[in-house]
């Protein structure tokens, strides 16, 4: 093959080289899913999410609930000030109609507005104490029972290993990308220095 066609196809083959490299690298990240045993090395080989999932999701569960979202922010988030209005009108809506519905026939209807309008009156007065309380009392319980670590962790783990590599792949696709093409890049620049060295020193 001519020198000069050789020096042209350094910078082609780098990129390929370097596109190549880094795409087996994204894969070994998944695969092989299940250890494989190498013969005479002795070497098992196997995917570093497929490996490391347990520690993996873990590690996430842990990260979610101690420096992303705790369970209590997520009470307060959902008992902000809008939510609470709109929770202590609703549960008076429902006291307003089950005490309705709940005295008996003989009382006189201006009597039965009359205990209906004071029970909603004292909800109105103390619903915004009634609703803290609550809030703190629902707060520790979600606290003892909903552990959202063990939760995301237990989430995580029972996926297949495929549609966890399919997961990753579809919330990462765009940075992957990057990665092969970037190896091809670099590829390419080593492939163009190494040619004009040859061009130059040789």
């Amino acid at each position: 093959m001519n020198y000069y066609v050789q020096l042209a196809l350094m910078p082609f083959i780098g990129a390929l080289i370097g596109w190549g490299t880094n795409l087996l690298a994204i894969r070994l990240i998944f695969r092989p899913l299940n250890p494989v045993k190498i013969p005479l090395l002795g070497i098992e080989i196997q995917g570093l999410i497929p490996k490391r999932r347990f520690d993996i999701s873990r590690n996430i569960g842990e990260a979610l609930e101690h420096e992303i979202i705790s369970t209590e922010e997520i009470i307060d988030n959902l008992a902000n000030m809008g939510t609470k209005t709109e929770i202590i009108k609703y549960i008076r809506n429902i006291i307003d109609k089950r005490v309705g519905e709940k005295l008996p026939g003989f009382i006189p209807s201006g009597l039965k507005e009359y205990i209906v309008n004071f029970v909603g009156d004292m909800i109105d007065r103390n619903g915004t104490e009634i609703f803290d309380e609550i809030k703190i009392a629902l707060a520790q319980k979600a606290k003892e029972q909903l552990d959202l670590k063990q939760l995301v962790e237990d989430k995580i783990n029972s996926l297949d290993l495929e549609q966890l590599e399919d997961l990753i792949i579809r919330l990462s696709k765009r940075e992957l990308k990057q990665i092969e093409v970037l190896g091809g890049v670099l590829g390419f620049f080593v492939g163009l220095v190494q040619a004009l060295l040859s061009y130059y020193l040789l």
